[in-house]
């Protein structure tokens, strides 16, 4: 038995509460909003940069297109497309082994092995020479950044109750589309290192990139608390009360580690529900990070113009993800928020569809990315809610996201060359996956 469980041993032996008790004598509203305080700002902005880290490594291929990738590397037909798609099925496969290990590994060490072993991927694909050599680097890229998103929203759950879960998922998650901004702004000033080492700019964008994720795992360490019970940074009543919250939600459900728990899951229908929405809810998100800056480019603009006007559609829908899962999280509400965002997507895509005029394209952009983004973190709330004991719920979660990321593939092949400029096609395909 490890610390952290005699610790919650020692917390469920020495305070009695009755199921749904949250808040306990000496624990009043004010020193719980303080308390939650202190684990928001030690807990979520580094898990916010690391999978801001991890959806720049695994789209930024996107940007790099625009820098003649597909040209320098000889692709033809739909190789582009090939090398976006063999990431997901080595993604999907890694999630649930990833959370069980989360589970049997301390997460400060889990995460910081995933994470060096993806940057050091992402530099590799700096340096390929041809189709095969960028095949077999996003291989290794879906391997290693498969068990971040579920075991981040899974160790979220080991720190809040259900009702604080959905707010901090959506901080968490908004760090995808901070990504879409943030590589814009990189792959412009990036491209003017073209020809620098004889390396294209293409290859300076995997390159840095990575070298950057490599210097943020190197401090991952240090900088992830693994459970309440041996935070630092918390005082001794502080991890009492954390882990009697939890306990108090959650009953006396297990969290002990046994295989019939993960069968558990399997056998639930309900996640797999959660499994087609979330597919649902990916599919057009991974479209549009993959695809944006080329969608943009062929509304007119160069590509330097693509990559600085891909920014704002991604600060729209941080905003909004943000805001949705707050108010979600304070009315106890997931469905009707996501099928209100279902609205705006379709707006978006039918703007992208229905116009040729430059402008009201980009207008779609703008709506399609606020519609599509707020879906997954309110998704992944509901879903993890719904589940009880830890081990069920990571294998639950993981299997939600397994569920979202086979959206992957489909979206690898919803924008092909020969579609373009207007892409009618991929857009009513992502019409229809959207309703």
């Amino acid at each position: 038995m490890d610390r952290a469980e005699i610790a919650n041993e020692k917390v469920v032996s020495s305070v009695s509460v009755a199921y749904g008790d949250v808040e306990p004598q000496g624990w009043d509203a004010q020193n719980t909003k303080r308390l939650l305080r202190k684990l928001d700002w030690h807990i979520i902005p580094f898990m916010s940069l690391i999978y801001l880290l991890c959806f720049l490594d695994r789209t930024n291929i996107g940007n790099a297109r625009l820098d003649h990738l597909e040209q320098d590397l000889n692709l033809h037909g739909l190789q582009y497309n090939d090398c976006l798609a063999v990431l997901f099925p080595f993604y999907i496969a890694a999630e649930i082994p990833s959370n069980i290990m989360m589970k049997r590994v301390r997460p400060s060490i889990w995460l910081t092995f995933i994470m060096f072993c993806w940057s050091v991927s992402m530099v590799g694909q700096g340096f390929v020479k041809d189709y095969s050599g960028l095949m077999a680097t996003r291989v290794f890229l879906g391997i290693f950044e498969g068990g971040l998103f579920p075991g981040v929203n899974y160790f979220i759950t080991q720190w809040y109750v259900r009702k604080e879960c959905g707010f901090r998922m959506a901080l968490f998650f908004s760090a995808a589309t901070l990504a879409g901004a943030f590589g814009g702004i990189l792959a412009r000033g990036i491209a003017e290192m073209n020809g620098v080492g004889g390396k294209a700019a293409w290859a300076w964008i995997f390159i840095l990139e990575g070298l950057l994720s490599v210097v943020v795992s190197l401090a991952a360490y240090w900088c992830i608390y693994d459970y309440p019970a041996t935070a630092r940074f918390l005082t001794e009543p502080e991890r009492e009360e954390v882990q009697r919250r939890l306990l108090a939600e959650q009953g006396y459900l297990s969290n002990d580690f046994n295989t019939k728990y993960v069968w558990q899951a399997i056998g639930d229908w309900k996640i797999y529900i959660h499994m087609f929405i979330c597919m649902a809810g990916f599919c057009p998100i991974y479209s549009f990070a993959l695809f944006l800056p080329t969608i943009i480019k062929t509304m007119g603009y160069t590509a330097n113009e693509a990559q600085l006007m891909s920014i704002p559609p991604y600060v729209a829908a941080c905003f909004f993800t943000i805001i949705a899962s707050w108010y979600a999280d304070r009315v106890g509400k997931r469905g009707i928020f996501m099928m209100s965002f279902q609205l705006v997507a379709l707006l978006g895509f039918g703007l992208l569809c229905g116009s040729g005029k430059a402008s009201v394209q980009y207008a779609g952009t703008i709506f399609a990315a606020i519609g599509i983004y707020p879906q997954i973190p309110l998704g992944m709330a509901w879903n993890s809610g719904n589940i009880g004991g830890s081990l069920k719920r990571g294998t639950g979660i993981a299997m939600q996201v397994m569920g979202g990321n086979c959206g992957g593939i489909i979206a690898s092949y919803v924008y092909i060359s020969r579609d373009g400029p207007r892409y009618i096609t991929g857009h009513s395909i992502l019409i229809g996956i959207v309703r």
